[in-house]
């Protein structure tokens, strides 16, 4: 097992000389016109914002934030789905924290839960099996909300409850890929990007290789970092490393975390309680292959197929720009309403809510102005 100078990722002497690594590798890029970075992780985002980097970086050096969180990309229409499910007298929605403030059109699982729905905050879906098994008068719903990170436990949970034979539990089914969306988003003409800090944790499951196609079909390079303040400095120099060569390739700058082929144990059991299907990201739209579904064997287990709900005609919030911000198409300070109508007091997208949403970390480490 190899051992690590944890310490180092926090050093900043290391930090500092990293910062004039960029800087001289900035100038080697050709050209001179922006050099765009994005960071497709909200982990990654909170961190740039908390480090404060964005100001650490050459004037041609744009950073760009890209989805996110699980939590920003879930669409109006499945929150206000995930609302059906909670007004009907027999359920119990079991959640993480993020997802019960999240506004849907008209409402959501804090304001059902106001109003007399059941919401149950749990840590892991093994808290919402144990929740059903001691309440077995009740349909508890877990909200799977997540990529691939999350994804294998709740395939894991949905076996465990095949196992113990529970009549009471099902799972609201939104969890998302990420590969296919950053296919969606590098197809964008809009979006001129020329390098992508990938996400650490969502690659200590599926490894490298399914972003492999950046590089080949697409010659922009990225580079999978992890999240302390040196993690990211490293990744940064590493695209810039690239671009200053004119190289495309797929870099592991986590090799502490982040393996080869990454989880095969996760995968397998990805693959064998899901199937891929299309899915709606918010801002991005429907993205082909991107989502996940339950397979045939386990479809008893899917919410939506058994209760069927039936939610209000979806709107977005008026002036919202939370579909530009997660294309990069806008900051979060651009948005008309942010930190005036949308607060983390009151917000009215989920980038405001999520602890690791981009509006929720601008608002936090660059203020309102």
């Amino acid at each position: 097992m190899p051992s690590f100078d944890f310490g180092a990722f926090k050093d900043p002497a290391l930090a500092k000389g990293l910062v004039g690594l960029v800087g001289d590798l900035a100038q080697q890029v050709p050209g001179d016109e922006p050099i765009r970075l994005m960071e497709v992780c909200g982990t990654h985002t909170m961190s740039i914002a908390r480090s404060g980097l964005r100001s650490l970086m050459p004037e041609r050096i744009e950073l760009l934030s890209g989805p996110g969180c699980p939590v920003c990309v879930t669409a109006n229409r499945d929150i206000d789905a995930l609302i059906a499910l909670a007004r009907m007298p027999q359920a119990t929605i079991a959640t993480f924290g993020d997802m019960v403030r999240v506004p849907g059109s008209t409402s959501s699982l804090q304001r059902e839960a106001a109003a007399g729905a059941r919401v149950q905050v749990v840590y892991s879906l093994i808290d919402a099996l144990a929740y059903a098994q001691a309440n077995e008068d009740e349909q508890v719903i877990f909200a799977g909300v997540g990529f691939e990170t999350t994804t294998p436990t709740i395939a894991m949970g949905i076996k465990r409850a095949e196992a113990l034979g529970l009549e009471n539990f099902s799972v609201f089914v939104a969890n998302k890929n990420m590969p296919h969306a950053l296919e969606a988003l590098v197809s964008d003409p809009q979006l001129k990007v020329n390098g992508l800090l990938l996400p650490g944790h969502v690659s200590t499951i599926i490894g490298p290789e399914p972003y492999r196609f950046l590089a080949r079909d697409h010659g922009i390079p990225g580079v999978i970092a992890g999240f302390d303040a040196v993690d990211i400095l490293q990744g940064i120099a590493m695209l810039l490393g690239q671009l200053a060569q004119g190289t495309a390739q797929i870099q592991t700058a986590y090799a502490r975390a982040v393996m080869e082929h990454g989880n095969p144990v996760a995968c397998a059991v990805i693959d064998e309680v899901f199937e891929t299907c299309d899915a709606d990201w918010r801002g991005l739209g429907v993205i082909a292959h991107s989502g996940y579904r339950l397979k045939p064997r386990f479809a008893r287990f899917d919410a939506v197929a058994r209760f069927d709900p039936q939610p209000e005609p979806t709107r977005e919030h008026a002036g919202c720009s939370c579909g530009d911000i997660l294309r990069a198409a806008k900051t979060p300070a651009q948005c008309a309403l942010f930190g005036t109508a949308c607060t983390p007091e009151n917000p009215l997208g989920p980038c405001m809510v999520s602890s690791e949403g981009s509006c929720a970390a601008w608002y936090q480490y660059h203020g309102v102005s």
